[in-house]
C-alpha cells in the first residue's frame, strides 16, 4: 500500500517502510479522529499507520453529542463503550503512553484551537474530504496546514469498504466476513 502525503496541492507517494525495525517516524505528533464505533479493522490499520508514522498520537473520539448531530443510519455505542473498546486496543498493543485520547464535539475535533501541537492528520479516503476542510480552516484563521496522510479503506471479503454501518446492518463482521448475502 502506498501512502499519500497532502499539503497544499502538494501529493507526495512514499513507499510503506519494509519490516517493523525499518519504519521512521515522520512526525513527532499527528492527529486521527472518529467516532470507532464497532471497533473494527479498518479503525485498526487506520491507528496503526498513524502510530508507524509518528511518536506521538492525538485521538479525537466523537462525544455522544456529536454523534446525534452526524445523524448516522444505525445506532452508535455510547462514548464510555467506545473509549474502553479504544484503550483496549492500545494498551494490547503497548500504545496507551503514545496516545492522547480527546473528546471531540464538531468535525474539527480541537485541532483549530488545541495546545497540543500535531503536524499532521491521518485520515481514510472516506474522511478525507473532511481533512481538507479542516486545512481550509486552518489557513482562514491563520494556523498552518497540516500534513494530510491518506489510507486506502480496508476491504472486506466481498471487496466492498469495512465500515460500522455495514457491521450494524449485519452484512459483515469486523474483520470484514460476509455474515449474509450482499
Amino acid at each position: 500500500m502506498t501512502q499519500v502525503f497532502k499539503k497544499d496541492s502538494l501529493h507526495v507517494n512514499i513507499p510503506k517502510a519494509k519490516g517493523r525495525n525499518n519504519m521512521t517516524r515522520k512526525f513527532s505528533s499527528v492527529g486521527v479522529g472518529g467516532t470507532f464505533d464497532e471497533f473494527h479493522k479498518g479503525h485498526r490499520a487506520l491507528l496503526m499507520k498513524a502510530f508507524e508514522i509518528s511518536e506521538n498520537v492525538m485521538i479525537g473520539l466523537s462525544s455522544d453529542e456529536f454523534v446525534e448531530k452526524m445523524d448516522k443510519p444505525h445506532f452508535t455505542a455510547a462514548y464510555a463503550e467506545r473509549l474502553k473498546e479504544l484503550e483496549k486496543f492500545l494498551g494490547e498493543k503497548g500504545l496507551l503512553r503514545r496516545a492522547k485520547i480527546i473528546l471531540i464535539n464538531d468535525a474539527y475535533g480541537g485541532v483549530l484551537l488545541s495546545k497540543d501541537h500535531i503536524e499532521a492528520l491521518v485520515v481514510s479516503r472516506e474522511t478525507e474530504p473532511a481533512a481538507m476542510k479542516i486545512n481550509e480552516k486552518r489557513k482562514s484563521i491563520g494556523l498552518p496546514l497540516l500534513t494530510i496522510v491518506v489510507i486506502d479503506m480496508i476491504p472486506s471479503e466481498n471487496h466492498f469498504s469495512i465500515s460500522t454501518t455495514r457491521i450494524r446492518h449485519g452484512e459483515i463482521d469486523r474483520e470484514g466476513h460476509l455474515l449474509k448475502t450482499c
